[in-house]
């Protein structure tokens, strides 16, 4: 009989499962205890469920770890981890440290499909979706493995989140979970490029789960150019569905702004921003392009991207300038597997 990875089922799902082996329900909050809370690795190690009960768990399901295939640190203590996936593909996890914050930026895909002309993960284009137990791998692997004392989580690593919606939505469904990894929602952040009915559909999971819109462009014509998930999902469209996001969560909107030179860098271009974010009541995260490999875009010069920022600032938008984290260990999404697969 072909076993399951019990790393893949919510809580409610669990009881199910177990309610099915004929044993008490509760025995799930235990079992998730054991792997989120305690990192078990083996059924086994359950010592406070019946031997009975572990022996059916270990007949029908089996405990998945990623394998770490290779880890780099930055000057400035940015880390990346690549792992090795079962199946041989090779996901990334960033760590970044900030002052008391530390933050784990996590894929969701092997590659991505939405192939934006910037950015590396879609290069080598788009192989599968990670399951629960994968994404949930990553945060257990730093905390249990590793030993660090994570404070924020945002999926935006390799891939497009809410393009795996399904495996997404329950992964944050376990990390929320107090039985689980009990991570309040207010911490957990999800990255998009723009995919409407997955941000409906977050919305409607009832969560205060930060959104992150990846922007990028202020018009039609640069975003489909930079995004072709534009040509789908135009900004009037988006833009409306954002507003909606915050309306029915509570939660503030993030706009990712990669500043590209000579691209999306003019001062007409900061004055739309500021436009957008104002109507979003959103804040602005300006990230100075961090060049890839193979494409010929360049970061602009501090000249221009202070005076991109006072232009913001100038219209009444908030922004934090965030540098590139890690850029002597290639830590922009993809890059480090992009080789690795290739190697």
């Amino acid at each position: 009989m072909n076993r399951k990875e019990i790393k893949n089922f919510t809580l409610k799902e669990l009881e199910e499962e177990i309610k099915n082996l004929s044993k008490q329900p509760y025995r799930a909050g235990q079992v998730f205890s054991w792997l989120y809370q305690k990192g078990a690795s083996d059924f086994s190690q359950l010592t406070d469920i019946p031997q009975e009960l572990r022996e059916k768990l270990n007949d029908s399901y089996f405990i998945s770890r990623l394998e770490l295939a290779e880890r780099l640190e930055a000057k400035d203590k940015t880390q990346k981890f690549l792992f090795k996936l079962a199946d041989g593909n090779f996901i990334e996890t960033v760590l970044i440290p900030s002052g008391q914050r530390k933050t784990i930026c996590l894929s969701t895909q092997v590659g991505c499909k939405y192939r934006c002309s910037f950015c590396a993960s879609g290069l080598n284009g788009f192989k599968r979706n990670l399951a629960p137990a994968e994404m949930t791998g990553q945060i257990l692997y730093l905390l249990h493995t590793d030993k660090q004392n994570l404070t924020n989580f945002v999926f935006m690593g390799m891939g497009e989140p809410l393009d795996n919606f399904e495996n997404l939505s329950r992964t944050i469904l376990i990390m929320n979970s107090p039985e689980g990894l009990g991570i309040a929602a207010r911490r957990i952040t999800v990255s998009t490029g723009g995919v409407i009915p997955g941000i409906e559909r977050l919305r409607n999971l009832g969560l205060q789960v930060n959104l992150s819109l990846s922007l990028h462009a202020v018009n039609d014509s640069l975003r489909n150019k930079l995004m072709p998930i534009n040509k789908k999902y135009p900004l009037r469209k988006l833009i409306r569905v954002c507003q909606n996001y915050v309306e029915s969560t509570g939660r503030m909107v993030t706009l990712e702004y990669v500043l590209i030179q000579d691209v999306n860098d003019s001062l007409g271009d900061a004055a739309k921003l500021a436009e957008i974010a104002r109507r979003l009541r959103a804040k602005v995260n300006l990230i100075p392009y961090s060049p890839v490999c193979g494409l010929d875009f360049k970061t602009p010069q501090k000249k221009g991207i202070d005076g991109f920022q006072k232009e913001l600032e100038r219209n009444k938008a908030r922004v934090t300038l965030r540098r590139s984290k890690g850029e002597d260990i290639r830590a922009a999404c993809g890059q480090l597997a992009g080789r690795a697969k290739q190697e």
